[in-house]
């Protein structure tokens, strides 16, 4: 029988990615907390094309509006917000490696914050993405006697073979990778039915991210979820 996931603390990449990813997880788990890394405002008036997309003038506008996007979603489902400073790599110039500095700032989160899970992305695609899941990674498998538990990225794990090249990845490093259905909990259909219509009204907070994905852009995030329990190989040499 799986575990039951009491107390989780999640990481997610951007000020969605959690509730994309694992929103029902979320609203099945009362008083999680999301620690979204990529959530800095950069000092410059930067314009992007997603930002514009998405309806702001630049980054000052667009980050403040989806801090309040992130934190009503997250009210929605019972669950706390911890917004981090790194800045996301469309903020960058060039692909600067944060990754021992996002470890060390997911280590304070977890010694400030009582919880019994680590839940972290599988790391697909984006660049941010699999930076998050590095860093998050050996986090928890080196330093926390708890369950960590990646989820599938909404939208990247539909993408063909992205989550297969991950587990690669992980069997490579040693670190074995199983399927774990429901990390909520026992499977109760009226139960889940309620945590999958929280996180449809939670979704429809981020109105920013889905005028840019367009009206069909973010079906994938409606679908079932989808998680693996990483551990440490006995085989590791």
């Amino acid at each position: 029988m799986t575990q039951t996931v009491r107390r989780p603390l999640v990481i997610s990449p951007h000020l969605d990615d959690a509730v994309f990813s694992c929103g029902a997880l979320l609203a099945a788990s009362p008083g999680a907390i999301v620690c979204t890394i990529f959530a800095g405002t950069p000092r410059e008036p930067l314009s992007t094309d997603w930002d514009r997309q998405c309806g702001f003038d630049n980054a000052q506008e667009a980050m403040p509006a989806r801090h309040a996007e992130d934190i009503a979603a997250l009210q929605m489902l019972d669950a706390r917000a911890v917004h981090l400073t790194f800045l996301d790599s469309q903020y960058l110039h060039g692909n600067a490696d944060h990754t021992s500095d996002i470890a060390t700032a997911i280590r304070e989160v977890m010694r400030e914050n009582d919880h019994d899970s680590l839940l972290i992305p599988l790391g697909l695609f984006h660049s941010d993405h699999a930076l998050v899941h590095a860093a998050a990674r050996d986090t928890c498998l080196s330093d926390a006697p708890m369950a960590c538990i990646a989820y599938e990225d909404g939208l990247y794990r539909r993408m063909n073979g992205l989550v297969q090249m991950r587990l690669v990845d992980l069997a490579q490093r040693g670190i074995e990778a199983t399927p774990r259905v429901d990390p909520s909990g026992p499977p109760d259909s009226a139960r889940l039915q309620h945590c999958f219509e929280a996180k449809q009204r939670a979704v429809q907070c981020y109105a920013s991210q889905l005028r840019a994905f367009g009206p069909n852009g973010y079906d994938d995030v409606l679908a079932p979820e989808r998680f693996w329990t990483l551990r440490v190989s006995d085989r590791r040499a």
